[in-house]
């Protein structure tokens, strides 16, 4: 094939290399990504309609829970549905343009939901540690601001890197050894200098994740010193039951998108990115509910008369702060 052809090949398509499975292997994997998937999907939208359902949710914390719940839905949206068709069929091609528009989902949301769990954090901090002035500091206009910033800034922080990147000759193999179109597979096929996009993606990356994960540590360490002076253990417990379930979300999140996003994009990093790539675009929305859901179940037990004035809000009693 002569150089023009296989450049009009590479532009028109790439193929998801994935991981290295037998085709039944795959078969497997597809049966356990598909349930996940879907439970993902009923989880964030079960918190979703409860939420919206149930006036007395209707407080910042759960503004910001339903948020949450929408990125999940959106963020594994992203990666399942071509994952589960690439196993399904076989067929692992994945156009130029749809390539692109993953890699600009994948890493915008992803931003979005540190952004997102940094304003959460903040929200506990001030729920915990100045609980007389909670209303006055988190007014409606302030939630609403907040979760604006966090979604515009998180699609345009992305924004310019992806277009760098969908400038960029692709002239070689159109094979991305990985399972979805990440950025550093993708940098690693283009035939020029991608030195100056990948120390942008570093550097924004860094800076997200580290500020994000600086603040979200000095919130959770304000509430543990509040915390720990409470004189009663019953009273420490249900403080501690408040952001519990947020400070669980934190760490798994920090920890996996810290390999993904901090580690540079380069050829020897491509493998071992992979596992925590499917921690972050699958695990993680898949355990969220899960996680809101006991820790409000386990708060609930510390109430009496937790559930709802209002029918339709029958998974309250779970979620009940």
């Amino acid at each position: 094939m002569n150089p023009e052809a296989e450049v009009a090949v590479t532009r028109d398509c790439f193929v998801l290399l994935g991981f290295s499975l037998s085709r039944e292997a795959e078969l497997l994997f597809l049966v356990l990504l598909l349930p996940m998937f879907l439970l993902t999907l009923l989880g964030n939208l079960l918190i979703i309609s409860t939420v919206l359902s149930c006036s007395r949710l209707h407080t910042p914390m759960y503004f910001f829970l339903c948020n949450l719940s929408i990125l999940d839905i959106v963020f594994t949206s992203v990666i399942s549905p071509k994952v589960l068709a690439n196993l399904g069929s076989g067929d692992k091609t994945i156009s130029f343009a749809g390539c692109i528009i993953q890699c600009y989902f994948y890493f915008s949301l992803g931003t979005v939901e540190f952004l997102l769990l940094t304003v959460m954090s903040y929200d506990r901090y001030a729920a915990i540690c100045s609980p007389l002035r909670y209303t006055a500091i988190m007014r409606p206009p302030v939630c609403i601001e907040t979760v604006v910033f966090s979604w515009v800034g998180g699609f345009l922080s992305v924004l310019f890197p992806t277009i760098l990147i969908s400038q960029l000759p692709f002239c070689g193999s159109n094979i991305i050894n990985h399972f979805f179109c990440d950025g550093g597979p993708l940098l690693a096929l283009a035939c020029a200098d991608t030195t100056a996009i990948e120390l942008m993606d570093f550097m924004l990356s860094s800076m997200v994740i580290l500020c994000c994960i600086v603040l979200a540590a000095y919130s959770s360490t304000y509430i543990i010193l509040t915390i720990v002076p409470i004189p009663s253990a019953s009273g420490r417990k249900k403080a501690f039951n408040t952001c519990a379930s947020h400070l669980t979300i934190v760490i798994i999140s920090s920890g996996i998108t810290v390999c993904i996003f901090v580690t540079p994009s380069l050829k020897e990093y491509l493998e071992i990115n992979k596992i925590p790539s499917v921690l972050s675009s699958v695990m993680t929305p898949f355990l969220n509910p899960f996680i809101w859901f006991e820790d409000r179940l386990s708060s609930n037990k510390d109430h009496q008369g937790g559930a709802c004035s209002s029918p339709p809000c029958m998974y309250c009693v779970k979620l009940q702060c």
